[in-house]
């Protein structure tokens, strides 16, 4: 555990970046009552690579819109059965990614599921958050916004 003053303070909800899957941008909701960290995706498929478990994905991450979908491939870290807010049990695989957030860079467990009905694409749970990061549940976007470009797609609008 780092220094007190190695505290990162974030908003409720940031812009955030994955550089190693081709996301540039997607809006997470940062919640301290989440143990782990979960990001949308779909078409999830296991499959075996020189032995090991891998899972090939699609992120779609803006909003309303299928523009800037990617398809990532991953090993597979675990499966875990996860509770989601609604009370319904689930097994996800789990994957790492290189996440910035606030400036800062940090690999993350991330669980693989549908958040389609959800106000966010992405969830950082409390795991992400105790490597260094304090959120202030008043403050939105502390870390900066995400290009104009980027927001307007996130919206269904025309860049």
């Amino acid at each position: 555990m780092g220094s007190p003053h190695s505290n990162t303070v974030a908003g409720w909800r940031e812009w955030v970046q994955l550089p190693d899957v081709g996301v540039p941008w997607i809006k997470a909701k940062l919640d301290t009552g989440a143990t782990t960290s979960a990001i949308h995706a779909y078409d999830i498929e296991p499959f075996e690579r020189d032995g090991a478990d891998w899972v090939r994905f699609t992120i779609r991450p803006w909003q309303r819109s299928t523009e800037g979908e990617v398809v990532v491939e991953s090993p597979v870290v675990d499966r875990r059965r996860v509770r989601s807010s609604s009370g319904h049990a689930q097994a996800r695989y789990v994957v790492e990614m290189r996440l910035i957030l606030a400036g800062r860079e940090v690999t993350i467990e991330v669980t693989l599921t549908n958040r389609d009905r959800m106000g966010f694409r992405m969830l950082i749970g409390r795991e992400a958050l105790r490597q260094g990061f304090l959120v202030d549940s008043g403050s939105s976007y502390l870390g900066g916004k995400a290009p104009r470009g980027a927001r307007r797609l996130n919206r269904g609008l025309e860049v």
